[in-house]
């Protein structure tokens, strides 16, 4: 067995950061890696990932039915009508990270999704449409980039159309839990789950 590899109570091996907390295990199991292709859900990530810049994305976890509480499920249509008594209302709930450039961004990002729809544009089509060529998993945790060039092109296309807070790191981070990249460690069972998924998934456009 890869050393790199965790091996849970179960029995089961795992990329090692998916048995370091007992939220990480079905997060590690069940979503990181699926490929996902709505857009609702896709501006969510954007957001949440944005969020998590500067503190562990174990916080974000913990927190993330806050999030979803304070931010109307994460629809873009309701989140792009907040006002300044909504960013006042999100600064005072300590159910989420309570930092006014991140809310502020959250917000704008809704508007910038709604704009793409009137353009016609789909976010997840946008997304995937950086997907980069599958290669070989990974075998240890050095062996995954912060940021590709995918990334980096993707991020400033984002950034183009009026997004903020995603910048390349973060939006790797985004395009390996929605399942725009399989980094699963080889060793990890979840690997050919996600593969599988990735290969049977209809790229949205």
């Amino acid at each position: 067995m890869d050393s790199a590899i965790g091996i849970g109570a179960d029995g089961i091996p795992r990329c090692p950061w998916g048995i370091s907390a007992p939220e990480y295990q079905p997060y590690h199991d069940e979503e990181w890696g699926r490929p996902v292709g709505g857009d609702e859900a896709i501006y969510q990530k954007l957001c949440l990932e944005g969020f998590q810049s500067g503190l562990s994305w174990l916080t974000i976890l913990r927190k993330r039915d806050g999030f979803r509480r304070a931010f109307a499920g994460f629809d873009p249509a309701a989140v792009a009508n907040f006002t300044d008594a909504d960013v006042a209302r999100l600064l005072a709930d300590s159910a989420i990270v309570r930092h006014r450039g991140k809310i502020v961004a959250t917000i704008g990002n809704a508007r910038a999704t709604l704009r793409l729809g009137e353009q016609g544009i789909s976010l997840a089509g946008l997304l995937w449409s950086f997907e980069p060529p599958a290669g070989r998993p990974p075998r240890t945790m050095a062996e995954l980039p912060a940021s590709t060039p995918e990334s980096e092109a993707l991020s400033r296309e984002l950034r183009r159309r009026g997004f903020r807070f995603v910048g390349p790191t973060t939006v790797y981070a985004a395009m390996q839990s929605l399942g725009v990249v399989n980094d699963h460690l080889a060793g990890c069972q979840f690997w050919a789950a996600c593969d599988d998924d990735r290969r049977a998934f209809i790229r949205p456009r």
